[in-house]
């Protein structure tokens, strides 16, 4: 494969703009001292990482009624249509996965049932950007998988309760919201506390620090994924327009500092006119110092020769979020195996799947793509099995080719199971069950 650069990344991806270190140890403590010393803990991080103290860090059905009262109707409203796309993508996702039971072989049967979990925990991340979408995508999927309690927590922003995303969350369906953010939160929601109930899984995505409470509490708690920054690869050919290259770029760049943004094109005029025009648009975009930085960082243009090349380039990426602005835009499905979501034709973009379009925003990223999915109603459920043998002819043969399987890998008690169930449905007899025991067999 020949491949030129119209512009090179000047950091790599794994490159961080903190110490792995730093955060490993802070995380760490916060874990530890939750662990041991609960709703103080809490409290005492809260107060030094969000200056956050209230009475109760669970909201009350009237905190909750008021913060829907102050957010715009308009607001509302959007908030309503955007999960009501959610709802209905969730559970189509839902209606496709089967409970059975199928009859293997004359009266032996087996069964598949789906459970959802019984308790998961919420996050809906603040910082920088209040982000109320996630809420969509955490909470709202969970219930339509049918968990019966979730516990959606959110930080408080610059002091204050952020209305929308409490609006959002409890829209969602969330059991009980508490205003409380940061490693403090996830630690509490994973080992539990006084007043914040212990969880079986974690949702949502966050920054380094909450990332990496979730790697340190995965095992002790289900989690989604393993998520890193935001990442959008564009896969153009020469009918591509560069403005919305260029602008689809920048909408995933403002995410944050360390954002990999990437163009893989087969038109180098397509691929440098983006580039030009990306520089152009910086100067005026009010996200423009973060977008500018990601693209300076991480941001990638690659001109490739044929669309093959760029099908594969695309591929050994393994991108978070690849959108298709092609003459043949639905190849891609056909063509590409490694991807958190595709975003086909210049009719539709990634901050659709962000924010509005009902297919979930809780992706793969740094090449996961390559092993999983994203989030989904699958991952709110345990697919469970059970057996059951009604036929005496077929618990004796099993037992039969459990004896010879069993004792080929020498597991002489695995084998004796088989052994009892031979010897009671088809008369086999065993020296190793005493004559004395065989009379009420």
């Amino acid at each position: 494969m020949t491949i030129r650069y119209l512009k090179c990344r000047s950091q790599t991806p794994n490159q961080s703009t903190s110490s792995q270190v730093d955060v490993s140890t802070v995380v760490k403590e916060v874990i530890d001292n939750v662990r041991a010393n609960g709703d103080v803990a809490v409290r005492k991080y809260s107060e030094k990482f969000d200056n956050w103290s209230p009475v109760s860090f669970k909201l009350s059905p009237s905190d909750i009624d008021a913060a829907i009262a102050a957010c715009p109707q308009q607001t509302i409203d959007d908030i309503k249509e955007v999960q009501k796309n959610v709802r209905a993508f969730a559970q189509a996702q839902r209606d496709s996965i089967r409970d059975f039971e199928y009859e293997i072989q004359p009266g032996v049967y087996l069964g598949q049932k789906n459970l959802p979990i019984n308790r998961v925990g919420a996050y809906i991340p603040g910082g920088r950007y209040p982000l109320l979408a996630s809420a969509h995508m955490t909470i709202l999927t969970a219930k339509v998988a049918g968990v019966p309690h979730v516990v959606g927590c959110t930080p408080p922003i610059g002091g204050q309760i952020p209305h929308a995303t409490v609006a959002a969350m409890h829209l969602a369906g969330a059991d009980e919201i508490h205003l409380l953010g940061g490693v403090q939160a996830i630690a509490a929601m994973a080992v539990g506390t006084e007043t914040i109930p212990k969880v079986d899984f974690i949702a949502g995505p966050g920054n380094a620090f909450v990332a990496e409470g979730k790697r340190q509490l995965f095992g002790e708690v289900g989690i989604d994924l393993f998520a890193g920054p935001t990442e959008i690869l564009i896969v153009a050919d020469e009918t591509a327009d560069p403005f919305t290259v260029a602008t689809d770029i920048l909408s995933q760049a403002e995410h944050g500092p360390d954002s990999p943004a990437v163009i893989i094109t087969t038109s180098e005029r397509v691929g440098q006119a983006a580039i030009d025009i990306i520089h152009q648009l910086l100067p005026n975009l009010p996200t423009g110092e973060l977008a500018g930085t990601s693209w300076d960082r991480f941001g990638e243009a690659i001109v490739v020769d044929s669309m093959e090349e760029a099908w594969q380039l695309a591929d050994a990426y393994a991108s978070e979020h690849v959108q298709i602005l092609t003459k043949r835009p639905r190849e891609a499905l056909e063509k590409m195996t490694a991807y958190g979501a595709l975003f086909l034709g210049e009719k539709t973009c990634v901050s659709y799947g962000d924010k509005v379009i009902g297919t979930n925003h809780v992706l793969p990223t740094k090449q996961a793509a390559r092993y999983t999915g994203g989030l989904w109603v699958g991952k709110y459920l345990r697919t469970v099995t059970y057996q059951e043998v009604t036929s005496c002819t077929a618990s004796g043969e099993l037992g039969r080719l459990c004896g010879r399987a069993a004792r080929a890998e020498k597991f002489e008690g695995h084998a004796r199971s088989g052994d009892l169930r031979a010897q009671k449905y088809l008369g086999d007899r065993f020296a190793w069950i005493p004559s004395s025991d065989s009379a009420h067999l």
